[in-house]
């Protein structure tokens, strides 16, 4: 291991060998959308399958989430991992060597492209779970009966390809962005549009060492101020801000590996024991943080609001566009909300929350009131004017939240863990990731 790969094993990262289709692959039909989107819609799955038709495509490499609960998990898994070894056979994925890969994405809502970095991560350095103090953390909680099924499809695969996404706090934007500043330096590894106008994307390759040096010490800076700000926490260098379920499978499987390895003295060398991941910066202008709302159907406004204040709320009629702004207010210690029904909207004020999150606040209150009324559902909304469209049809409710703010968004994972529920997203479904490159894990 030479200086450089020490320098970023101790920061849990890895200089990976990445995958690439060969030249002449259609890249268009090649990237294909994280498999956890459109769950509710097997008809957007069903244009892609239509659309890749018999092209090379990472749609056979990979099990959208909407098939599941179908009965033929089994044969789609075989299938899948037949694909994977076909392709590597075939020549259709190729080694393109070490190195970095400097991503940009211009998505359909956002007039800023978000940059990003793909690397591999040291799961060795990674832990899930509510209260973990490793390098990387997610922020979400991991629900454990989510696992099994994408570890079955992990489990004996040749090659993984990646949907997750880790973030930095790097405020005044020391990693990524000067290496974006000399993006055209690089060399080009893909510059295409992506299917069902999901936008456009290109990545570099980075590999000269006195880069990636660069990057090592950029890293080790924001790892040392976490270290000066929070003296008596352990550091906190990557959180998981998309794909906490992939990641934790993939750490599921590496101690499978390790288990029945533990007398091979070079299993630590293993492939499995790192995850190719796409590293963005919270504060990067090109990435939406969006709080996730809530609708209630076949709900009791009444009965809600009664729950709400036998909670301490205070309930204030406001029109809607003056709710939201007291809402959105980032320098409240309040925690505030909109109801909205068909006859108005309400600010729902918690002068005095119990919880740290605003999510949790809410959430704690809609738990029981679903709780006591068996007969109501709930759903959980990206976008206002979704919410608004079916928060004022009869019978139903829906309540506003206010954002999650990036400036206080590690610090709430240092001080107190995950973060509840369907509190954020970080964008919608057309600006995930796609998948584009792939890495042998065998």
């Amino acid at each position: 291991m030479t200086g450089l790969e020490e320098r970023f094993s101790r920061l849990g990262v890895s200089i990976p060998d990445v995958m690439l289709p060969a030249s002449g692959i259609d890249m268009t039909r090649w990237a294909v959308v994280a498999c956890d989107q459109y769950s509710s819609e097997p008809e957007y799955w069903e244009e892609v399958k239509a659309f890749v038709g018999s092209h090379p495509s990472t749609y056979n490499l990979i099990y959208p989430e909407c098939y599941l609960e179908a009965g033929d998990k089994p044969q789609r898994i075989a299938t899948i991992q037949k694909a994977m070894h076909d392709y590597l056979g075939e020549g259709i994925v190729q080694n393109i060597g070490k190195g970095f890969i400097l991503v940009e994405r211009y998505t359909p809502f956002e007039k800023h492209p978000r940059k990003g970095l793909i690397f591999a991560v040291d799961l060795e350095a990674y832990q899930f779970g509510k209260q973990v103090t490793s390098m990387v953390r997610p922020t979400e909680g991991t629900i454990l009966e989510r696992l099994p099924p994408r570890m079955e499809i992990r489990r004996g695969a040749p090659l993984e390809l990646p949907h997750i996404m880790l973030l930095i706090d790097d405020p005044c934007r020391t990693v990524i962005e000067p290496l974006y500043a000399r993006m055209s330096d690089f060399k080009t590894l893909y510059d295409f549009d992506l299917m069902q106008k999901a936008g456009h994307i290109k990545g570099v390759h980075i590999t000269d060492e006195r880069t990636l040096a660069t990057i090592a010490d950029a890293l080790e800076t924001l790892q040392h101020a976490f270290t000066k700000k929070y003296a008596d926490k352990a550091p906190l260098l990557f959180a998981v801000g998309d794909g906490n379920h992939s990641l934790a499978t993939a750490k599921q499987i590496w101690e499978e590996i390790k288990k029945a390895n533990s007398g091979n003295p070079g299993i630590m060398n293993h492939p499995a024991r790192y995850a190719l991941v796409e590293l963005v910066n919270i504060y990067d202008e090109g990435l939406p943080f969006h709080p996730i709302h809530r609708v209630l159907f076949k709900a009791d406004k009444a009965l809600l609001e009664k729950a709400l204040q036998e909670a301490g709320a205070h309930i204030e009629p406001m029109p809607f566009a003056e709710a939201v702004k007291h809402t959105d207010d980032i320098h409240t210690t309040e925690h505030r909300f909109v109801l909205i029904h068909e006859s108005g909207t309400r600010l729902v004020r918690f002068s005095k929350p119990q919880a740290v999150a605003a999510t949790s606040t809410i959430q704690a209150v809609l738990d029981g009131y679903l709780k006591a009324h068996q007969e109501s559902g709930i759903d959980y909304i990206h976008g206002t004017e979704s919410l608004e469209q079916l928060a004022k049809k009869p019978g139903n409710l829906g309540l506003y939240l206010p954002p999650v703010r990036k400036d206080t968004f590690f610090t709430y994972i240092i001080e107190h863990g995950v973060m509840p529920r369907k509190t954020f997203s970080m964008g919608e479904a057309p600006e995930k990731r796609f998948y584009i490159e792939a890495r042998k894990i065998v």
